[in-house]
C-alpha cells in the first residue's frame, strides 16, 4: 500500500498503519530527517500514549504505556553491530506481543523474524512524503 501525507495528515496514516497492520513489529525505513520519529510518535499517540515520545537514539530503545498496551521505540542508528542489539535484550522483546516500532531495523536485519512490516518514507517535494507499507 502506498499513500502520500503531509504533516497535517500524520494522525490519520498514524491510524492507517496501526489497523492496517497484521504484525506488531513495524520497521521505519527512510533517509534522516524522513519523519520516522515525528511518525512514530503519531502512532504512539493513537495508541492512547501519554508521555512525551522521543527518539531513543543514545539509550537505543524507550518504552511507553499506551491503553492497556506497552510499546517499544528502537532506534539502531548508532549500533555498529547486531551485537549491540543482543546486549540490550532484543531478542526478548520479539517474542512478547507488544508493539515494536523501530528506526533504522536494517542494522539488525539477520536478528529480526520475517512478520514485519516495513514502513518506508520518501520525502517527495513541498514536505509532501510518500508512504509505502509492506
Amino acid at each position: 500500500m502506498t499513500v502520500s501525507y503531509d504533516l497535517s495528515g500524520l494522525d490519520e496514516i498514524a491510524k492507517l498503519i496501526v489497523t492496517k497492520a497484521k504484525h506488531k513489529i513495524l520497521l521505519f525505513n527512510g533517509e534522516m530527517g524522513a519523519g520516522k520519529t515525528t511518525l512514530i510518535k503519531a502512532i504512539c499517540e493513537y495508541l492512547g500514549v501519554n508521555d512525551t515520545v522521543s527518539s531513543p537514539t543514545f539509550s537505543l530503545v524507550n518504552e511507553y504505556e499506551g491503553d492497556d498496551k506497552i510499546i517499544y521505540h528502537f532506534d539502531f542508528y548508532r549500533i555498529q553491530h547486531e551485537d549491540e542489539a543482543y546486549a540490550i535484550g532484543f531478542e526478548e522483546y520479539e517474542y512478547n506481543g507488544d508493539f515494536l516500532l523501530i528506526e533504522w531495523g536494517e542494522k539488525i536485519s539477520n536478528l529480526l523474524p520475517k512478520e514485519v512490516h516495513h514502513i518506508n518514507i520518501l520525502i517527495e517535494e513541498n514536505e509532501l512524503r510518500t508512504l509505502t507499507i509492506s
